[in-house]
């Protein structure tokens, strides 16, 4: 046994189904597609959605509502994120490239600061938008807040 003498188990490869090579072949004349119709076509593919010409789920459905192309998505990040990276940085500015540093936000992103959690440490952020109870939360423990 060598190489040059391997060959597959027995009945594990079978000939090609040939196709459309006449009646004697028994594949002929119709060549396994059928009688008449698209189906028995060349070069015949249904259309997407397609439900064999009953109304189509996508046209059965009443649409409804729109997409906003001026719409602006802001990544949210809140009061106490912004506590915990006071705490473990000891920072008193927080701005786009501190939250960039610490993996918070991508530099592209636009950031929203949000209400939840607490504030204790006087700390300037620096982001695009706030909420009006991190706002708050932000000037009374006797921060600043800027928008970019």
């Amino acid at each position: 046994m060598d190489l040059s003498n391997l060959k597959p188990a027995k009945g594990s490869v079978k000939k090609e189904k040939r196709i459309g090579r006449g009646q004697g072949s028994g594949k002929g004349g119709t060549s396994t597609r059928g009688n008449k119709g698209a189906k028995s076509r060349s070069g015949y593919t249904k259309k997407i959605g397609f439900e064999g010409g009953q109304m189509p789920l996508a046209r059965r459905v009443p649409k409804f509502g729109f997409k906003n192309i001026n719409q602006k998505k802001y990544n949210a990040v809140n009061l106490d994120t912004l506590q915990n990276l006071i705490d473990k940085y000891n920072l008193e500015v927080i701005d786009m490239d501190i939250l960039c540093k610490y993996g918070i936000v991508s530099k592209n992103d636009l950031v929203k600061i949000l209400g939840r959690g607490e504030i204790k440490s006087p700390v300037e952020v620096k982001v695009h938008a706030f909420s009006n109870t991190a706002k708050i939360a932000i000037e009374t423990a006797g921060g600043k807040v800027i928008k970019i």
